[in-house]
């Protein structure tokens, strides 16, 4: 497993997030019990926020939101995004400057599993959000997060861009692609007109310490390793931009900054890892057993798995050179961070010590 940058990358200086910016601002987090959500809430509460959550109730044991997440928040209000009251009494207790919505049905094999209800929370629950905060004066900017699924994949394997056409061939894609046309068109018919920036950002698969979630990767890979046992793999072939979990959300908070400078960014960014060659799930498993100290064995699902594009890859290089922004860690990197973070919790290393001092390495990269 590989990486590299090419004479162009290494010109750009990665972006830290501002805490002069960040310091006292309110902040709406949706999805902040929820993996992302609990790493950017960490965040944004060591950069000075102020930092108001709305979300359900954790649904993984253990949470890394329950083991992290004590003290960190104004306010909190666990409800659906299908519930639009639910989400105006959170708007109006934050009163909110900046928001980052994270929370989602994030899962694709939930989303074939319950379509319905995989769509009310993306695509609906977006625009119930949006409704709220059509009334909220304080709002700066929003930054909508959806994924690298919302792409119409031609199964090329060749990176995606912005301008590519949205699609989605599976009921979790679809709902995030349909996300994002419905920002687009509050964002151009309510928010521009009041001054007010909202845009989406596209962020690659994810990987990091505290992910317990059934059915990803390394979560799958870490039961699988502290059990003894080769993990399954459902599709060890398939290419997935992975990148660890601070790559994106420092993307999120250097667009929130210039979104709500009034800077001319554009209205969708990819965040994705560094250039560099494609990473199967079968090379990622073997690095993290590897990094584990575990036999780097793996097993292949018996059957066939769920529909899945075999092939996806992502080009942020518009995020680079509009937000100053850029990837620092290489999958095997991301992989060393990632096994050291659980490897530390099983040991016994607080959760959330855990997680911020990786805030703070992540900060100190060049």
């Amino acid at each position: 497993m590989g990486g590299g940058q090419s004479a162009l990358e290494e010109l750009v200086t990665g972006r830290r997030p501002d805490p002069a910016f960040w310091r006292g601002r309110r902040v709406l987090l949706t999805g902040h019990t929820g993996f992302k959500g609990a790493w950017a809430a960490l965040w944004l509460n060591h950069l000075g926020a102020e930092v108001h959550g709305f979300a359900l109730a954790p649904d993984t044991e253990p949470s890394l939101w329950e083991e992290a997440g004590t003290g960190l928040l104004a306010s909190e209000v666990l409800g659906d995004l299908a519930d639009a009251p639910a989400i105006v009494d959170a708007v109006r207790e934050a009163r909110p400057q900046i928001v980052l919505h994270l929370a989602a049905q994030a899962l694709v094999g939930r989303g074939y599993q319950d379509p319905v209800g995989t769509v009310r929370t993306n695509s609906l629950g977006t625009v119930n959000l949006l409704e709220a905060l059509r009334t909220c004066e304080e709002l700066e900017a929003a930054v909508i997060v959806t994924t690298d699924k919302v792409y119409a994949n031609d199964g090329s394997g060749r990176p995606l861009v912005e301008d590519d056409a949205l699609g989605g061939d599976e009921p979790y894609g679809a709902s995030k692609a349909a996300a994002e046309l419905l920002t687009h068109a509050f964002a151009r018919s309510f928010f521009a007109p009041r001054g007010v920036a909202v845009a989406t950002a596209r962020a690659g698969n994810v990987i990091g310490g505290g992910n317990w979630s059934a059915g990803r990767l390394i979560p799958d890979i870490w039961r699988a390793a502290a059990a003894g046992v080769p993990p399954v793999l459902r599709a060890p072939a398939s290419t997935r931009p992975w990148q660890h979990v601070l790559e994106p959300l420092a993307g999120y908070l250097a667009y929130a900054e210039d979104l709500a400078a009034g800077l001319p960014v554009p209205p969708a960014l990819n965040f994705g890892p560094p250039p560099g060659p494609p990473v199967t799930a079968a090379a990622l498993a073997e690095a993290m057993l590897t990094a584990l100290g575990a036999d780097p064995a793996w097993e292949a699902q018996a059957g066939a798995g769920l529909p899945e594009a075999a092939l996806l890859a992502l080009d942020s290089s518009l995020a680079r050179h509009s937000l100053g922004w850029q990837a620092r860690l290489a999958p095997p990197e991301a992989v060393r961070w990632t096994a050291a973070w659980y490897a530390a919790h099983r040991g016994g290393a607080d959760a959330r010590t855990l997680c911020l001092e990786q805030i703070v390495q992540y900060e100190a990269l060049p």
